[in-house]
């Protein structure tokens, strides 16, 4: 399947749906009539005390069929086991290069947990109050959203070098951002107005985010609303989502294209072989005209490598020996695409300070800090693996420019 297929594949295919309604006084409650059933939206803020009441009081006045929630199954397990930590294995994730993605989703549940301590309420309370009161009802649960590490995937990839930098760095620094929002300036989130305008301003700096985040999540959560059994549905949501949710209702969308992580691009494959391959080739080049300044290549290679990998790891405090081995594999990784300075120095670091017990239990409150996300054990593995390949990343470009620029000296300047 071409590039342009799966777009079409992904893309909303327009049925004959009937969708009625009208929108509450409230702006936040959506009411529908659609083939003969009734669809009721609740627009609610994650981290609201106010949203969570409103759950609850809608359940009971509604008594729907069924009641869906905006949660995929990793998430919902998340909301049910309290301590879901423990059983992470931190090995596990590194060696399935899934570092990346996990300190993604950790810095963004640090975010939500800062709002969530300030107004004393628990991050996804709503979610979990309507999972709780559908269960003790006996209402049909319907898990509506698309698989968080789906959508994180296919944010990742779908952006390039400079947009990953720019993103994972705006993300740790939203972390440690002191500012504060009141709860009525929370509960106007509801009216869809202010978070609408803020998302579409996130999406001029990240376009590939609104698509991803929210348009795909709106079709996915869509379908799963329109097909969900019973005769009356409660679909408990994000305020953001339910603009495109009452569009994409009269639409059909295909589920498995929306869950399809896209394949790398056969350039981008190419390019990650073409490029050691060009600079193994000016090296050995060199090294016929001028042994010399061959040798200059290799060591500004392996300097530049080796040493700008190194400060990543140091830069995430990563033990000695971490640092080393990050020194160590760095000039070697990053002429094969298969491999990575980075999961080295992060399994090096697991296993020289293996995370206990109590680094896993300590996470909820360890995101909310500086010192504590560089001192937990657990996040700072992640932040060797991912400081160490951008060192890598950095020192591949200098290094490697170095060595073009002793190749055209010595070669092509004779």
């Amino acid at each position: 399947m071409t590039h342009e297929q799966e777009q079409a594949a992904e893309k909303a295919v327009e049925t004959e749906h009937s969708v009625v309604g009208e929108q509450s006084p409230g702006e936040h409650i959506v009411r529908l009539e659609m083939d003969g059933r009734q669809i009721i939206l609740l627009g609610t803020a994650h981290v609201s005390r106010e949203s969570a009441k409103e759950v609850a009081r809608l359940i009971d006045e509604e008594d729907p069929d069924t009641v869906a929630v905006e949660l995929c199954q990793a998430r919902y397990e998340s909301l049910k086991a309290a301590n879901r930590w423990k059983d992470m294995d931190i090995v596990k994730v590194i060696r399935q290069k899934k570092a990346g993605l996990l300190l993604t989703n950790l810095v963004l549940s640090s975010y939500q947990r800062r709002l969530a301590e300030q107004f004393g309420i628990e991050p996804g309370e709503e979610m979990k109050v309507g999972v709780r009161v559908a269960e003790e009802q006996g209402k049909t649960l319907v898990l509506a959203d698309r698989n968080i590490q789906v959508t994180l995937s296919r944010v990742w990839r779908g952006m390039g070098l400079w947009g990953k930098l720019k993103l994972l760095f705006s993300l740790i620094f939203s972390v440690f951002a002191d500012e504060e929002i009141s709860e009525a300036e929370l509960e106007a989130l509801k009216g869809g107005d202010a978070l609408t305008a803020a998302l579409n301003e996130m999406s001029r700096s990240f376009p590939e985010l609104k698509t991803t985040l929210i348009d795909e999540r709106d079709q996915y959560l869509a379908e799963k609303i329109r097909t969900a059994p019973g005769d009356k549905v409660l679909a408990i949501l994000g305020a953001g989502h339910l603009p495109g949710i009452r569009k994409e209702l009269g639409r059909t969308h295909d589920l498995k294209a929306l869950d399809r992580l896209p394949a790398k691009k056969m350039s981008t494959r190419w390019v990650g072989w073409v490029i050691p391959l060009i600079i193994l080739g000016l090296i050995v080049t060199t090294f016929r005209a001028d042994a010399p300044a061959g040798m200059d290549q290799v060591i500004a290679w392996i300097l530049w490598n080796g040493s700008l990998s190194a400060l990543g790891a140091a830069l995430a405090w990563a033990h000695p020996l971490s640092i080393l081995t990050a020194f160590l594999v760095a000039p070697i990784s990053s002429l094969n695409p298969l491999l990575a300075a980075g999961w080295f120095a992060g399994l090096a670091e697991a296993m020289i300070r293996k995370p206990k017990v109590a680094d896993f239990e300590a996470l909820g409150t360890d995101l909310t800090t500086f010192k504590g996300f560089w001192k937990n054990r657990v996040t700072r593995i992640l932040l060797v693996v991912v400081f160490a390949n951008l060192g890598s990343t950095a020192g591949t470009l200098i290094g490697g420019a170095e060595v073009i620029r002793v190749f055209i000296s010595t070669v092509l300047g004779n």
